[in-house]
């Protein structure tokens, strides 16, 4: 079996060309199963193909337990004859410092630190990674549940510029199987066995049963999928920056985050030319454009990309707002889109969007002002810092309840957060079964005037209304015994009785 598994590995490593005669290759060593596995399969390939292996182990500052993890990686490289670099990491001020999620702080400092051990080494190599079948098809899911496109479905890739990931077809079990084996101990991740996260609960709940009760090959052919899909987004890739190239001119920006691109300052493009284009390649460029301009790709979604092609429709010049101050501006035939374009307290677009920032720090809350009201506050807080959440939530007691202020599961928001009137396909979540009513049929039973409907601001994640202020929430965002973040919503102004505490047990505004 584990001879098995060594070719299998070595023919992918060769098939992808990862790694060379003479190639220099950092592998990325957390001391659990996948990383364990793969090290001693690289070690064992040094024998037939002469390459330089070392290893690093990066401590993120989280886990207690991260002294004891780094020791017994070190102790395997001196048991190996492997060179090792230890390096530690500040994950919660650097995710804190750019206001992105603890899990994209992570990737970005491990990669930081990669890139650094190499050049200490050589100057340039290789970065090995242990993401395993599973992974891949656990990505995949997880893209797919999120509305992802073409290259989210295409999941994780063999090789990503400098990234090899040589255990991509391997499942856990072969893995396990593998150092049972060659009885070869690792460490355990407590957190890998909780279904806090989404990726867990796919890992631990919807892949086993698909590989159970679907098809057995289940994540093996998702893993074949994900070859096809990457391929043709590939394709599609290469026509998208063609466009982009004939289309659209850009001016670069200033002061990059690390370790990602700068986002440029502004670009400009020709919208006669770009619309004789077919129209899935109008999107693409446009997703490309606003991908160019914002440095969270994550804050973009696809109400931003049918925003641009309405403002692109309409005559005369107009102006939209995006995520992370992205301005856009309509001039006749050409379409800019600027950074920094946009004031939090003026953030009102010509139709009556608004987009709001994405709020990582509890301590800091955001006030966006909203034409025809005082404007709202967000604030993110920790559920288990709340007693008030635990009397209310987990012993069932009632605090009062107020029309104004509204706490949000903010864990089960998954995209961008905007502001605005109603469209059409909007939707509420009306009860514990998650049925939903259309906001149409919701506020004609709640008999709000038809004049006030088309102006009335409403918090939305797409099409699904997280809230109509003075009015209800959507129950699917509720605050429950399993919360762990809480996103306070506040209408300023709003009477809340002498109260600022937000509470949803009845749903109702």
């Amino acid at each position: 079996m584990q001879d098995a598994i060594y070719e299998k590995v070595k023919k992918y490593i060769a098939a992808h060309g990862m790694i060379v005669p003479g190639d220099c290759v950092a592998a990325g060593v957390s001391g659990g199963a996948d990383s364990v596995g793969m090290l001693h399969l690289l070690w064992r390939l040094q024998k037939e193909i002469p390459f330089q292996l070392s290893v690093v182990h990066v401590d993120h500052g989280l886990r207690a337990e991260a002294g004891e993890d780094a020791a017994f990686v070190e102790r395997l490289c001196e048991q190996w004859e492997l060179p090792f670099f230890l390096r530690k990491v500040d994950m919660p001020g650097y995710a804190a410092r750019y206001k992105v999620s603890l899990e994209e702080a992570g990737r970005i400092l491990r990669y930081q630190v990669f890139d650094q051990v190499l050049r200490e080494i050589r100057g340039d190599g290789k970065i090995a990674v242990a993401h395993n079948a599973e992974d891949r098809a656990e990505t995949m899911l997880f893209h797919m549940f999120r509305g992802s496109g073409l290259k989210g479905l295409g999941s994780i890739r063999p090789i990503r510029e400098s990234v090899i990931r040589p255990l991509l077809t391997v499942s856990r079990a072969e893995i396990e199987a593998y150092l049972d084996a060659y009885g070869l101990v690792y460490r355990e991740d407590a957190t890998n066995g909780e279904d806090i996260y989404a990726r867990n609960r796919i890992r631990h709940h919807i892949l086993p049963y698909a590989q159970q009760e679907i098809c057995c090959g289940a994540v093996s052919h998702m893993g074949e999928l994900a070859d096809i899909l990457a391929e043709t987004e590939d394709y599609l890739e290469r026509e998208t920056r063609r466009l982009y190239d004939r289309y659209v001119k850009e001016r670069a920006g200033e002061e990059p985050i690390p370790g990602q691109e700068g986002p440029v300052a502004e670009l400009a493009i020709n919208l006669a030319g770009l619309a004789s284009e077919d129209g899935a390649m109008i999107k693409r460029v446009l997703l490309y454009a606003l991908e160019r301009t914002t440095p969270h790709r994550k804050d973009i979604g696809a109400c931003h990309i049918r925003s641009l092609l309405e403002l692109m429709e309409k005559d005369g010049s107009k102006e939209l707002f995006l995520p992370n101050g992205v301005k856009a501006c309509k001039e006749y035939q050409t379409l800019f889109l600027r950074r920094g374009g946009r004031d939090r307290e003026d953030a009102s677009s010509e139709d009556g969007t608004i987009i709001v920032p994405e709020i990582f720090l509890p301590d800091i809350p955001v006030d966006v002002n909203v034409p025809d009201t005082n404007g709202f506050t967000f604030i993110l807080r920790e559920a288990d810092s709340l007693p008030e959440t635990s009397v209310f939530y987990r012993k069932e007691q009632n605090i009062p309840e107020n029309r104004y202020t509204k706490w949000f599961d903010y864990d089960k928001i998954t995209t961008s957060l905007l502001l605005r009137t109603r469209r059409e396909g909007d939707y509420l979540t009306i009860d514990d079964a998650l049925h939903t009513q259309s906001v149409k049929r919701y506020m004609v039973n709640e008999k709000i005037p038809k004049m006030k409907r088309s102006s009335m601001y409403m918090l939305a994640e797409g099409n699904h209304i997280l809230w109509i202020p003075g009015y209800r929430i959507s129950t699917h965002y509720r605050v429950g015994e399993n919360t762990k973040r809480i996103l306070e919503v506040r209408l300023r102004g709003g009477n809340d009785g002498g109260t600022n505490r937000g509470t949803v047990d009845r749903g109702r505004g």
